[in-house]
């Protein structure tokens, strides 16, 4: 049974769409209605700044519930990507080029990397260690 994600409403693109719908309905549409038609129509403005002012309550709320807490995209990252340690080593591949580290698991059968997570600092190693409840992982360059 997969398991459909909504996006939230602060993400990036899902906002800019909000944000769109506000200036076309608040702004793009009333100027055309005035030049078309030389009237300048209030209604559509105030409709603009309604969904300008919903999308302002709702992201809100959202980062209020969100601070401090595990961000969504790590609430899932266990049961999307699941780990068996009977046939998977937890590593961090290391690029010796740029310096990038990926954390992940390598199959012991056919040495397929599966990539989780992106390692930024010391706080990622520990997140990746957390989630998956793992005491120590190696590091191959």
């Amino acid at each position: 049974m997969s398991k459909r994600k909504i996006p939230k409403i602060n993400s990036v693109n899902y906002g800019l769409v909000w944000i769109g719908i506000a200036f076309v309905i608040g702004i793009v549409i009333p100027a055309i209605v005035k030049l078309l038609c030389g009237v300048y129509y209030m209604g559509f403005s105030i409709a603009g700044g309604i969904v300008l002012l919903g999308f302002v309550i709702v992201f809100c709320i959202e980062m209020h519930q969100d601070f401090g807490s595990v961000p969504y995209y790590e609430k899932y990252l266990k049961e999307d990507i699941p780990y068996d340690p009977q046939r998977q080593r937890a590593i961090i591949k290391c690029s010796i080029c740029t310096g990038e580290q990926l954390a992940g698991f390598k199959s012991i059968e056919d040495g397929h990397f599966t990539e989780v997570m992106l390692i930024r600092g010391a706080e990622d190693l520990e997140k990746f260690k957390a989630i998956y409840g793992l005491d120590e992982v190696k590091k191959e360059y």
